[in-house]
């Protein structure tokens, strides 16, 4: 995104609209300016404000008189007078930062809006998660905070270095250049972004084992992390086996989400080896 400086009048308005605090008033020139290197190319100034087509001229010097007289004369704030703003043509690896921190956009690995992942929220129909497993997320990143892809590099290395299972669809494998070692594309390293989610899952008696490995990581990670545990209830509807575990570990449950079993399964089983060698039969 950029800032056109011969439409800009310096309102300041937009300063509040970027979730990122990217936008600022540049006192030398006295135009908005955003810190490109801070822009995660959300969108959000430019389709959060309404762009109004005033004569920039015409509304510079309605404040200069103004000013003269010891008034104001402010737009709306949730406006741009002039609409300065113009989105620039992304391209590699920059087009990475929009897919993952603007929710209109489609992530061109997944064909999902935002961040490209359905997480285990579908698992009663793609049976990502089946029973003895524990899905996990772990989600990096916050409007105001942001992540850096080196800095989910450290997490992704150590988890592969402890052998868990990336999830396939998952828009961060797919970024990958090196799955087995969780190695991210090295162009895309410098790249921030607004979140990410990298979704893994592991046997449940590895449950303890993983909490214990972000949570060690953790500190590493320049920004704020989040991790959400996915298990199959049983015929009851109750976890029995999961959230004893993390209760134990100090954790007090909340479900966040429930998958009802009302869908139609998209993923089945692949078939039996014997099963093949009957059909080529």
């Amino acid at each position: 995104m950029k800032i056109n400086a011969s439409k800009c009048v310096a309102c300041g308005n937009c300063t509040y609209v970027c979730p990122m605090g990217a936008i600022y008033v540049d006192p030398v020139i006295k135009r908005a300016t955003i810190d490109s290197n801070e822009c995660v190319e959300c969108y959000t100034c430019f389709h959060g404000m309404s762009q109004e087509h005033l004569n920039p001229t015409l509304v510079r010097g309605m404040r200069k008189i103004f000013q003269m007289m010891r008034l104001r004369f402010d737009p709306e704030p949730d406006v741009c007078p002039t609409a300065a703003f113009e989105p620039d043509e992304l391209v590699w690896p920059r087009v990475v930062r929009r897919a993952f921190s603007d929710p209109r956009v489609p992530h061109e690995s997944t064909g999902v809006q935002g961040r490209g992942t359905e997480e285990v929220k579908t698992n009663d129909v793609s049976g990502r998660v089946k029973e003895g497993e524990v899905g996990f997320t772990i989600e990096f990143g916050r409007p105001g905070v942001g992540v850096w892809f080196h800095e989910i590099q450290k997490m992704t290395w150590a988890l592969a270095k402890a052998g868990v299972s990336f999830e396939k669809k998952n828009p961060i494998t797919s970024l990958m250049s090196d799955v087995p070692t969780g190695t991210l594309r090295a162009d895309i390293l410098n790249e921030k972004i607004m979140s990410a989610i990298v979704e893994i899952k592991v046997t449940v008696d590895r449950t303890e084992e993983i909490i214990h490995l972000v949570r060690e990581i953790e500190p590493q990670v320049d920004t704020v992390i989040a991790l959400g545990v996915g298990v199959r209830c049983d015929s009851e509807g109750e976890d029995t086996v999961v959230a004893p575990i993390l209760e134990r570990m100090g954790y007090s449950l909340e479900r966040a989400k429930t998958n009802i079993g009302l869908g139609r399964i998209t993923q089945t089983e692949p078939p039996k080896q014997e099963e093949l060698a009957g059909a080529i039969m």
